[in-house]
């Protein structure tokens, strides 16, 4: 089976999709793929979803939704719009997890999105240093 990622965020008027690019004074912790609102998201990784979270305490219209793996390694999705409940098991570019949110409402004129971080006992690790991918 061959997965296709979708292309990286690049550049626009908010900043850049790539580990580590500034975000004022501190940095991005994950990584921005972009894709358009409405669209499937599959998991990025086989675990038991762990955490149906909101990004922003101020809008909770927006969701994140958190895949723990067998190697106790939290993923997290954000502005995805969750299909999935704690407790489910997906796997890794197969289970569709939710559908991607609309950002333009909170940042008008971005780069349609989801936004993918990991963390690994508590520190954010670049999605893209692990052997999963």
């Amino acid at each position: 089976m061959i997965i296709i990622q979708p292309a990286k965020r690049q550049s626009d008027s908010f900043g850049s999709g790539h580990y580590g690019a500034s975000r004022g004074s501190r940095k991005h912790n994950g990584i921005d793929y972009a894709c358009l609102p409405g669209g499937k998201v599959l998991s990025p990784v086989s675990g038991s979803v762990t955490k149906l979270g909101y990004p922003y305490g101020d809008d909770l219209s927006f969701r994140y939704v958190q895949i723990t793996d067998s190697d106790n390694i939290d993923h997290r999705v954000f502005y995805c719009d969750p299909k999935v409940k704690v407790g489910d098991h997906v796997t890794g570019g197969l289970s569709m997890i939710g559908y991607v949110q609309d950002l333009d409402k909170r940042y008008p004129r971005i780069t349609p999105h989801i936004h993918y971080e990991v963390k690994k006992n508590g520190e954010f690790i670049h999605p893209e240093s692990r052997t999963f991918l």
